[in-house]
């Protein structure tokens, strides 16, 4: 889009944040698919599992790689593309960019930079409100906290969770999930002063959301604990921890 102002031409352009499905490929908007059609490029985390719905839905739109290894100078050309009137849509693998991935360093810095356009979201699927939606738990109010640390503040991150009156929600991925659940129920338990065999709190665990292996586990956090060590623990999960009730 070209606008004129004080007799030059200026140029306006977006940035679409788009959301794209977690799975199942007809989890996506009209609008969405639209927009993808549109634009000039499709800024991806990788280019080949966009490249899937992007074929499916017969978009033939450019992509250009944007991940959480992208430099500074990517960056730079991506604003680049932007102040000289390109509309761009940006995507993450699955769900909703910005939310735990390195889209929120470019929308920050286009919000930031990219004086001559506008940033507009396209909103849709999110593991994060998937879960939160079947969780069966009070979900007026809740606390994301995306990641757990790998090693510094890890203590303090479940810490916090065991304290939290309120649910909360963290992701975790296939090879650190039954560690990060014992150490959630350790935590727990010295909270309440209960007895290990007594682990009080309720936590729901959300396998490939949308996907032909879809599985939600439901329990006390031993009790899930030990459906996960009795199968297979693949995929990324989504674990949703009910608040803390008062004593």
């Amino acid at each position: 889009m070209i606008g004129v102002l004080d007799n030059k031409v200026k140029y306006v352009s977006t940035l679409y944040v788009v959301s794209t499905p977690i799975g199942n490929l007809e989890d996506i908007t009209l609008r969405a698919l639209r927009i993808l059609k549109e634009v000039d490029f499709v800024l991806c985390e990788d280019t080949r599992v966009t490249q899937k719905l992007l074929s499916r839905y017969g978009i033939s739109t450019p992509t250009i790689s944007y991940h959480q290894h992208s430099t500074g100078k990517k960056v730079e050309y991506v604003l680049d593309l932007l102040n000289k009137g390109k509309n761009l849509a940006l995507v993450c693998d699955a769900g909703t960019p910005g939310i735990s991935d390195p889209g929120g360093k470019l929308i920050q810095a286009a919000i930031e930079q990219h004086n001559n356009g506008t940033i507009v979201t396209v909103p849709g699927p999110s593991a994060l409100t998937a879960a939160a939606s079947i969780s069966g738990f009070p979900m007026d109010r809740f606390e994301f906290k995306g990641f757990p640390p790998q090693k510094k503040k890890r203590k303090k991150f479940f810490e916090e969770i065991a304290q939290s009156k309120q649910p909360v929600i963290f992701y975790e991925s296939s090879h650190r999930i039954i560690k990060s659940l014992l150490e959630l129920k350790e935590m727990d338990e010295n909270m309440s002063g209960f007895a290990k065999s007594r682990a009080a709190r309720q936590v729901v665990l959300c396998r490939e959301l949308t996907k032909k292996f879809e599985t939600v586990y439901r329990g006390i956090i031993g009790e899930v604990i030990r459906e996960l060590e009795g199968g297979e623990a693949r995929g990324e999960f989504v674990v949703v921890v009910e608040g803390r009730k008062n004593c």
